[in-house]
């Protein structure tokens, strides 16, 4: 039944009024929600006994179109000298190879990454020229062994061979073989903290490292696995960037699968440390976390700004009055610099006021510059 009367229309226009007032909010609920944003584990933390692993090797780069190290280097001629000897070809004296300008003597580096590989795999390598050579570009890696970084094993634990590639047409004196090394060691780096004690060790990355930042880790782990477990919480803050984790009992048979579950934990994203960094050569001035500035008025050049609740100062030339809503006291970096450019001020100037600030004890920040 359809009732055409004034007092029915309000009461509809009352009720689709309400509900777009609904929606809007749950929009605004919902943009709120996702502005806080959420991180999982394995993006901001790694786990303790994986990492990368370097190594090192000293070879002979051969094919060079006379932009090698030349004959009168001697440690380069040494190494061929004994290359050639290795291959049945002995030198008598150095002097024969005065004229070995297409040779290079080169540092050999490549980094296994901290998943590990396994003997036979492939890597990637650089090589760069630490003598008198020109060019490495057209030459060949000869075989070379390479070690790890460690200075008390000499074992070779791979072999590096293979044409050089060029990257930077700047910097001729280093270039990248692709797969140039073949492994002959097994690299399995070991996540188990303890393998009696069935645990592992979450380390959270420098940037997002603090007390309470280790605190909502460890708390999300223990809400993640509190359903399936009525064992003790399995996940304890030890440290500003370190947690240990207990593995469950019915868990031990397939600890990949649980690690992985653990990384797979989602938080939301922890607080950054406050932070500026200022490149002074460029004019980049980088601002992280929340940066506050006490009161202060800042006075440079024909530019009086005044921050915070700063009171008198000079007034003569523009005056900028900044004013955090939020707080009397404090005012973030960021609504300054925003200011400053608005008035557009040069970059240099901005560096230079910013660097004032940390350096009279007004900036509330770690403060980095170079």
């Amino acid at each position: 039944m359809f009732v055409n009367d004034k007092k029915s229309w309000t009461g509809f226009a009352s009720i689709r009024i309400i509900c777009m007032i609904a929606i809007v909010v749950a929009g605004l609920l919902m943009q709120s929600q996702a502005a806080h944003a959420r991180v999982r584990l394995d993006d901001i933390c790694s786990i303790q006994g994986q990492k990368e692993v370097k190594l090192v090797g000293m070879g002979l780069v051969v094919g060079l179109a006379g932009t090698g190290d030349g004959g009168n280097n001697l440690p380069a001629m040494r190494a061929l000298a004994a290359a050639m000897k290795l291959l049945n070809a002995p030198v008598i004296s150095l002097d024969e190879l005065r004229n070995a300008d297409n040779v290079a003597i080169v540092m050999v580096e490549a980094s296994v990454p901290k998943t590990g590989l396994r003997r036979g795999q492939k890597l990637d390598c650089y090589v760069s020229s630490f003598m008198g050579a020109e060019s490495l570009r057209g030459g060949r890696l000869l075989v070379t062994p390479v070690e790890t970084s460690d200075v008390r094993d000499s074992t070779a634990v791979g072999l590096a061979s293979g044409p050089i590639y060029v990257e930077d047409p700047n910097n001729p004196l280093t270039g990248r073989i692709p797969g140039g090394i073949v492994l002959e060691e097994d690299f399995v780096l070991p996540f188990l903290s303890d393998a009696s004690s069935h645990s592992i060790s979450l380390l959270l990355d420098a940037a997002h490292s603090s007390f309470s930042a280790a605190s909502r880790v460890a708390h999300a782990i223990n809400d993640e696995f509190s359903f399936e477990t009525e064992e003790a919480d399995v996940a304890l803050p030890v440290g500003p960037g370190l947690i240990e984790v207990r593995i469950p009992e019915h868990h031990r048979p397939a600890v990949v699968e649980f690690v992985a579950q653990v990384l797979d934990v989602v938080v939301d994203e922890p607080s950054t440390q406050a932070k500026v960094i200022v490149n002074a050569k460029s004019g980049v001035v980088l601002i992280s976390g929340e940066v506050v500035i006490s009161p202060v008025i800042i006075s440079h050049k024909n530019l009086t700004v005044e921050v915070g609740a700063a009171p008198g100062g000079p007034t003569n030339g523009p005056f900028v009055p900044i004013q955090d809503p939020q707080s009397a006291q404090t005012t973030q970096l960021d609504d300054l610099i925003a200011a400053l450019n608005e008035l557009r001020v040069s970059t240099d100037d901005i560096v230079s006021i910013v660097r004032e600030l940390h350096r009279s004890g007004k900036l509330h920040a770690a403060y980095e510059e170079y």
